[in-house]
């Protein structure tokens, strides 16, 4: 007995022997800090879960051991774990992130050698809602992408925002979750509607640059990180670039108004094709005639629009654009986003093409920054993915367009959808403004009629400008409600309609009812 004693006292103050079976704990993993969004409703947190392990020198009979876990856990093969129990050692990790119910199962079965650790484990309540901005992490809880990422690269984010009730750490997004529903459940919605591949949507606070919902389908779960290894499933906002198509005759107005070369009434010849260099510009529902500033952005006339940009000249359209950042990467939390792809040689026909969205690729992201300052009245505002007040936006920001131009985007974006291509968009109440981009895909480096990339570019209210919302649909179909059209006024204006009614309420914009047209509407109707 007191030789046993002895021993027993002499253990106690022993050490474990790295990977001996010992006790283990959550140190393995890193505790994260609570994701929540700009309410406080959470988006991402830490739960403890068990990892399964065993220690070949408890176990009575590899063999059974080896069967009866992989008939518990189906991702466990029963034969390699075999092999792995027969090398020795005292620790052969099974499976990390079992769910309670396969851990109870695991008890249940009994076996000597089995084991588990408990671990950190990252859950995201809201699924997929938000997963190209919350991001995900490995299975050792560290940052792989968006947010998450966001917060390993800077420890001190955490010291910025309030503690959790349980004083553990947190990190606030400017995301709303009411918003990015809606944004993906209606953008879902146009994929099933108009049989398009892909869909993709921002909302910005156009004075804070705040972005509070973005969305790119199809996506994924972080739940199920393995999902993200997928390519379709990369978020087109800021990681895909495209030619946006006549969404980019918003830029070229405002450049043409901005440097005095033109006004709303000023006219040009729009009346044939434009042949330069053995290309053809041409309209798609040409009018052939003269045609206003207004006129052409409502009837979206390329063969106006290249000759505004011609008139600014090729230096002087290129540092306009390079003002607005639209030849430059966008740097956000969640990264750089993609390079946009810039004409190597930019010569006369580039500006030509690129004044209706041909030639220049850019991220959508990049196309609704460079839209801030058309609707806020001249202020580039740089995108942020975590909160930021107006005031606190616009003292860091500078003027990169006069007001009037502003004013005058506005007052061309609202007659759009009153008279012109986006009527499908207006929401009522919300006097939505916009521009529609039907742009042709490159396929077998040719442009295709038949591979459609589409987009509507908006602001509401116009009169009074809170929101940019982008929408982009891939390869949309003509199909029966479009009365087979395939272009943007009939499949991602009305999208963006059907998204401004509902996060309108959300955002707490209100709407003004009224049984005649707005004061605003009737200064647009009277313009045009």
């Amino acid at each position: 007995m007191v030789l046993i004693g002895g021993r027993l006292v002499s253990l106690g103050f022993a050490g474990t022997e790295e990977a001996a079976g010992g006790v283990y704990d959550i140190s393995t993993t890193v505790h994260r800090p609570d994701i929540f969004d700009r309410n406080g409703r959470l988006l991402a947190t830490d739960i403890r879960g068990a990892t399964l392990y065993a220690d070949p020198k408890r176990v009575i009979d590899r063999d059974e051991l080896a069967e009866k876990v992989a008939s518990v856990l189906s991702d466990v093969n029963a034969g390699s774990l075999r092999k792995r129990l027969a090398a020795g050692g005292r620790f052969v990790r099974i499976k990390r992130e079992l769910t309670p119910m396969q851990q109870a199962k695991i008890y249940e079965l009994g076996l000597p050698g089995l084991g588990f650790i408990e671990e950190y484990r990252r859950v995201y309540p809201v699924g997929a809602t938000a997963n190209h901005v919350v991001g995900l992490v490995d299975v050792d809880n560290r940052g792989l992408a968006g947010i998450e990422k966001f917060v390993d690269n800077n420890p001190q984010l955490t010291m910025m925002n309030a503690p959790t009730e349980s004083g553990d750490e947190a990190v606030t997004v400017s995301l709303d979750v009411g918003v990015q529903h809606v944004l993906r459940e209606e953008l879902k919605s146009a994929i099933d509607t108009y049989k398009a591949k892909a869909a993709a949507g921002i909302v910005m606070d156009v004075h804070s640059g705040e972005v509070v919902g973005l969305a790119s389908l199809p996506d994924y779960d972080p739940n199920h990180r393995e999902q993200a290894l997928d390519k379709e499933k990369i978020n087109r906002i800021g990681f895909g670039v495209y030619e946006m198509g006549s969404v980019f005759k918003v830029f070229t107005v405002a450049g043409v108004l901005d440097l005095g070369l033109a006004n709303l009434n000023t006219t040009y010849d729009a009346t044939g094709p434009i042949r330069f260099g053995g290309f053809t510009i041409s309209d798609f529902h040409g009018k052939h005639r003269p045609l206003s500033v207004t006129e052409a952005f409502i009837y979206s006339s390329n063969v106006a629009h290249a000759k505004m940009a011609v008139q600014m000249g090729v230096p002087r359209h290129r540092a306009f654009l390079k003002k607005l950042g639209l030849l430059d990467p966008v740097t956000t939390e969640l990264g750089p986003s993609a390079a946009p792809i810039v004409p190597q040689h930019w010569q006369k026909l580039n500006t030509m093409t690129i004044a209706f969205g041909h030639g220049l690729s850019v991220t959508p992201l990049q196309l609704a920054t460079a839209t801030l300052p058309l609707v806020n009245g001249g202020i580039a505002v740089k995108p942020t993915f975590l909160p930021r007040s107006r005031e606190e936006a616009m003292q860091s920001s500078e003027r990169v367009l006069k007001p009037a131009t502003s004013a005058a985007l506005l007052k061309l974006m609202r007659m759009n959808v009153v008279k012109g291509t986006g009527k499908k968009a207006d929401a009522e109440g919300y006097r939505v403004g916009g521009k529609t981009g039907t742009a042709e895909k490159v396929v077998g480096g040719r442009y295709s009629n038949s591979a459609l990339l589409n987009s509507f570019l908006s602001v509401f209210p116009a009169d009074d400008p809170q929101y940019v919302v982008l929408v982009m649909l891939d390869e949309p179909q003509r199909v029966a409600v479009t009365k087979g059209y395939a272009t943007a006024g009939w499949n991602a204006a009305p999208t963006v309609g059907k998204i401004v009614a509902r996060i309108g309420p959300i955002l707490g914009v209100p709407p003004k009812l009224e049984d005649t047209v707005s004061r605003f509407d009737a200064k647009v109707s009277a313009s045009y």
